[in-house]
């Protein structure tokens, strides 16, 4: 079963992206970010039309969370992160897919930091690891995914030294990773690649992608009962290069059934 994880910067204005990557791949679920559309602006139609079924948490302008899946029941158990009943972002969605819980998820960038926005993005980061203890602790299989706007380490960046005021990469920020990790998650890419460069994403700006001076800020983190089902992992990085294209490449691994 391949499961994939896609920032797609915006559903609407890159749904044939999307749909293309969708034909070429057929990943059974794909959890996607940044959908930047309202909950009535889901292209619901296109995705069915596609194979799949979808739950959403749309959001006018501004981040979205979407989870689909090809020919299974899709039941969702939540659409907020707990821990702020102001919290008015959509940033998180949970759904229970062929005995597997998936967590999708959007953390905040964080930027400029510091300032208020890096503050909100640590205080997500607190009530999200708060959630994954009692997602890990729980036993169930359980898979988090999606674009975490964190650079782990000097690894997962192109050039790192100039990321070393950004929030993505502040030691706060990595301190708080470092915390969700001990909690026994394991990072998939790092698993199967744990010395090789790998990128997901690349500015639109002085030509980032040609030359491949990227980041790696969306990750899969497995459970244990996952983790012992895990094949294969990789990046479908040549999406990037597609016209009107996000600056995300698709994140996918693959389990046994």
């Amino acid at each position: 079963m391949r499961i994939a994880t896609y920032n797609v910067n915006g559903i609407n204005g890159r749904l044939p992206v999307l749909l293309r990557w969708l034909e070429e791949t057929k990943p059974n679920i794909v959890c996607l970010q940044e959908l930047k559309a309202p909950e009535e602006k889901f292209p619901l139609q296109a995705i069915n039309d596609a194979g799949y079924n979808a739950i959403w948490h749309g959001q006018k302008s501004w981040n979205g969370v979407a989870i689909l899946a090809r020919g299974m029941e899709i039941k969702e158990l939540r659409r907020v992160l707990p821990g702020d009943p102001e919290d008015s972002h959509s940033r998180y969605i949970e759904a229970w897919i062929n005995d597997i819980v998936i967590g999708c998820l959007y953390l905040p960038n964080g930027n400029p930091a510091p300032g208020p926005k890096f503050d909100y993005k640590l205080q997500w980061f607190e009530r999200f690891n708060i959630h994954a203890q009692e997602l890990f602790s729980s036993g169930l299989p359980v898979i988090l995914t999606g674009d975490f706007n964190v650079i782990p380490t000097e690894l997962d960046a192109y050039k790192p030294e100039r990321w070393v005021d950004d929030a993505l990469f502040r030691p706060e920020t990595r301190v708080a990773f470092q915390k969700l990790m001990k909690q026994g998650w394991t990072d998939a890419i790092r698993k199967l690649y744990p010395g090789q460069t790998i990128y997901t994403f690349w500015d639109y700006f002085r030509n980032a992608y040609g030359r491949d001076a990227g980041l790696r800020i969306d990750h899969f983190l497995l459970s244990p009962l996952i983790d012992k089902r895990l094949k294969s992992a990789g990046v479908d990085r040549h999406v990037r290069g597609w016209e009107k294209s996000s600056d995300h490449g698709p994140v996918w691994i693959e389990i046994e059934d």
